[in-house]
């Protein structure tokens, strides 16, 4: 997922309206909406649900949404951090170029570099993790702990921790999932766990936090 699509999900889910986000946007309404099909058909997954004149999020949507906004934050931050960097950077090097000071020139062209182009880029291959809580609600005659485990783990995310509770009233079983993933994964893997475990029989709701 592209920061741009991120953007065009985060600003339909924000509004619960395609041609609401479309004008915030600023393009057109088969841009937002061939957008958002993309990104259902990469996930294998439907995010929106068409209520009335606008749309709501479905479970798979509602994954992703709780890490986009995120990202989109902590992007926005890296962006006004580069563009701070790159004005003192220019600031700099005019006045020690302007002074006659051309190997102090040099040197911070070199650290400019560095810094605007070379440490973004290896960023982008550290592997950080990222920490989630799943919750699942099925009937209390289907899957166990040891099948949910296994489903989840061969979708991707490792489970750390699980709890199990009962509620015999409505005879339902209740799982919440410590999982941990790699930050470049989180909005596959999330959207994949959601999907597929609402499709196991006797999975009455999934949620991801």
């Amino acid at each position: 997922m592209t920061l741009d699509q991120l953007r065009v999900f985060v600003a339909v889910a924000e509004r619960q309206h395609v041609t609401r986000a479309a004008a915030v946007l600023n393009l057109a309404q088969s841009a937002v909406s061939a957008a958002i099909a993309a990104l259902e058909v990469r996930h294998g997954a439907k995010l929106f649900d068409r209520v009335g004149r606008g749309v709501e999020l479905t479970e798979a949507g509602r994954a992703i949404a709780r890490f986009g906004s995120k990202r989109l934050r902590h992007a926005n931050v890296i962006r006004g951090v580069t563009t701070a960097a790159s004005l003192w950077f220019v600031t700099v090097l005019g006045l020690t170029f302007g002074s006659g000071e051309f190997s102090l020139g040099f040197i911070g062209v070199g650290l400019a570099l560095l810094t605007l182009y070379v440490l973004p880029r290896f960023e982008k291959h550290v592997q950080s993790d990222w920490y989630a809580t799943l919750s699942v609600t099925a009937s209390l005659e289907s899957l166990n702990e040891a099948e949910l485990r296994d489903r989840i783990e061969a979708l991707g995310p490792k489970l750390k921790a699980l709890r199990l509770s009962y509620d015999l009233e409505k005879k339902q079983k209740a799982f919440i999932c410590e999982l941990k993933l790699k930050r470049r994964n989180v909005f596959e893997l999330s959207s994949s766990v959601v999907a597929d475990l609402t499709k196991r029989p006797g999975v009455l709701r999934v949620r991801w936090f």
